[in-house]
């Protein structure tokens, strides 16, 4: 995956999280839900979940390696 797809998608996540935390926030103060304390988390998670699994790829593909192919 290249390097400006990679920061794209995160734009594009973090993006998303905020709309996410703005809209519940909005939503919680229009019907005082209790315990929403942890709606901010949600899209956190959801940011950590993508960056665990783009390192996770680009470290277990073996088709995609950069390395492979430097003088030894």
């Amino acid at each position: 995956m290249p390097l400006d797809r990679f920061i794209l998608i995160l734009v594009i996540v973090i993006t998303g999280a905020g709309v996410t935390v703005w809209l519940g926030a909005t939503l919680r103060d229009v019907v005082e839900m209790p315990g929403a304390g942890w709606l901010p988390f949600v899209p956190a998670a959801l940011v950590g979940y993508v960056i665990w699994r783009v390192i996770s790829q680009r470290l277990s593909n073996r088709k995609d390696d950069r390395y492979d192919r430097t003088e030894k």
